[in-house]
C-alpha cells in the first residue's frame, strides 16, 4: 500500500499540481482478479487515476521476460525446471522491456489509448511453463527434465506461515506463488468466465525464446537473484 498506492497518489498529486496533461500508470494485469495486497493497492490507485483531472492511461502487461527467467541458473547446475501441477494449468503473453516502453510511448500520442485500461503481452501464442522450460532447455542445448511440485503446497504453507506473526511476510509470498501458479497472465473474460489468449493483445517484437537464448549466449545481463521461480 505504502508504494502501489500511497506513492503513487504523491506523483499524481504533484502532477495535477504541475498541470500535467497525460499520466501513464504501469500497473500489472493480475489486478483483474485481486487477491493479494498489492492488487488491491495497484486497483486503488487506478481508481483514483480515473477520477484524477487530467488525462490518463492504464497499462496492464501480462508478464516480463525477467520474471520468466529465474530458473536458468537451477537448470545450468544440472537441477529440474520446476512445475506447479502439470505445468499447463496456466500460461501468459510475456512483453520484453524494449516492446513495453515502446508500447508506453505510443500511448502518449495515441489518442484512442486516452482514458483507457489497456491489457499488453508481447507476439506469438500464449505460453504455459512446460513451454517455457521447453523453451529454456532448448536455449541450453540440454534435455528437459521436470519437477512437478504440487499446487496445494503453496496454500498449506501459506497457511501454516500465516499461524505465527513474524512469518506474515512470508505467508503473503507463498499466497503470490500459489496465485501464480494457478492463474494466468491474461484477459479475463467475465462472460465465459475463463482466460483467453485470443483476447489479449499482442505488442512489439521480441519473444521469450529469442531473449533465452540471448540470456545463454550472454548477449544480456539479467539479475535472476529475486525470481528463483516466478
Amino acid at each position: 500500500m505504502a508504494v502501489d498506492h500511497d506513492l503513487n497518489l504523491i506523483a499524481l498529486q504533484a502532477a495535477v499540481a504541475a498541470q500535467i496533461s497525460h499520466f501513464i500508470l504501469l500497473s500489472a494485469i493480475c489486478v483483474q482478479k485481486p487477491v493479494l495486497a498489492f492488487q488491491h493497492a495497484k486497483l486503488k490507485f487506478e481508481f483514483a487515476l480515473q477520477a484524477a483531472p487530467l488525462t490518463w492511461t492504464v497499462v496492464r502487461p501480462t508478464a516480463y521476460f525477467k520474471s520468466l527467467s529465474g530458473q536458468l541458473n537451477r537448470l545450468r547446475s544440472g537441477k529440474p525446471f520446476l512445475l506447479f501441477g502439470d505445468g499447463v494449468l496456466t500460461a501468459c503473453k510475456p512483453i520484453s522491456d524494449n516492446d513495453l516502453g515502446n508500447y508506453l510511448s505510443h500511448c502518449l500520442d495515441d489518442t484512442s489509448c486516452h482514458n483507457q485500461i489497456l491489457p499488453i503481452g508481447g507476439p506469438g501464442p500464449a505460453i504455459t511453463p512446460r513451454a517455457q522450460g521447453e523453451m529454456l532447455f532448448a536455449a541450453l542445448r540440454m534435455a528437459p527434465k521436470f519437477k512437478h511440485v504440487p499446487v496445494r503446497l503453496m496454500s498449506v504453507a501459506a497457511k501454516l506461515l500465516s499461524i505465527f506473526p513474524p512469518l506474515r511476510d512470508k505467508a503473503e509470498m507463498a499466497r503470490i506463488g500459489q496465485y501464480y501458479a494457478t492463474e494466468s497472465m491474461l484477459v479475463w473474460d467475465t462472460d465465459s468466465g475463463r482466460y483467453d489468449a485470443s483476447r489479449t493483445p499482442e505488442w512489439g517484437q521480441e519473444t521469450l525464446q529469442d531473449h533465452y537464448q540471448q540470456l545463454v549466449a550472454g548477449e544480456k545481463n539479467v539479475d535472476l537473484g529475486e525470481h528463483a521461480v516466478f
